[in-house]
């Protein structure tokens, strides 16, 4: 099926995940929108969050796209089950993923959980992983700091071990030997963050474990675009800040985002 998939995210962090996307589906395109005027997501009540995601993914939804991913952990926690009952397109957020993943690979059945405020205040990735095992203990772990440094480019110098050091510690003294990566900008500050867990600790990118999810339910569904695809395999979309968008994207996607329009939504 030659239609775009839709991701969408509370500013540049989704970008982790359509990297992943684009490198594990070549041969799919995607339109991403960034809601960079009304981020963060995670320092708002449940209601906003609700109103916000559901406008990101009716702008989505113009481009006929053919399946919607949350890239944004908060609205993941929060506006999923109202986003599936009103949107007929599959949509995927990205803590069931995640949270199914590092149940696989945990042996000691601890697993620790970064996130924003919001997500951590959730439990959402608590109630998944207790879906898949009841045994296993989880620890979450707020880090508001993260975000900022990963936006400034402060993700590897004395600054960032500080502050990974002081939110880890909860971790290192639960012995997690799983630790999950809730939100879309942790993993620019993996290198970080197994340093200072210690090289044993195995790190969750929910980006990753989204687009396998994603490549499954195309296959299931039936609805794979067949064939390469010539020209630009992303658009760019953003809500304010264009040109910020396009500097502080190349960290998160690896490459020149090009191409970045403004989108007049509500």
């Amino acid at each position: 099926m030659d239609r775009p998939i839709g991701i969408f995210d509370s500013g540049v962090g989704g970008l982790t995940v359509v990297k992943e996307i684009l490198s594990q589906l070549p041969n799919e395109e995607a339109i991403y929108f960034g809601d960079t005027a009304r981020v963060p997501y995670g320092t708002k009540s449940a209601q906003t969050i609700k109103r916000f995601s559901i406008e990101d993914a009716e702008f989505l939804m113009r481009f006929d796209v053919k399946l919607i991913v949350v890239a944004c952990n908060t609205a993941s926690s929060i506006s999923l089950p109202i986003l599936k009952k009103r949107f007929r397109v599959p949509i995927i957020g990205v803590i069931t993923p995640g949270a199914e993943e590092a149940v696989k690979i945990t042996k000691n059945n601890r697993i620790g959980v970064l996130g924003t405020r919001t997500t951590i205040q959730s439990q959402s990735y608590e109630k998944e992983i207790r879906k898949f095992s009841k045994k296993i203990r989880v620890k979450s772990v707020s880090c508001p700091l993260f975000v900022p440094l990963v936006e400034e480019g402060w993700t590897d110098n004395s600054v960032a071990f500080d502050v990974a050091n002081r939110y880890l510690e909860p971790l290192k003294k639960e012995r997690a030997d799983t630790v999950i990566l809730g939100c879309t900008h942790y993993p620019l500050l993996k290198g970080v963050i197994q340093k200072v867990l210690g090289s044993k600790v195995k790190l969750v990118d929910s980006a990753k474990a989204v687009s396998k999810e994603v490549k499954r339910i195309l296959r299931e569904s039936n609805i794979s675009r067949q064939g390469p695809i010539s020209g630009n395999r992303c658009s760019f979309y953003v809500s304010d800040a264009v040109e910020e968008f396009s500097k502080i994207g190349f960290r998160f996607l690896g490459d020149v985002v090009k191409n970045v329009k403004r989108a007049e939504y509500v």
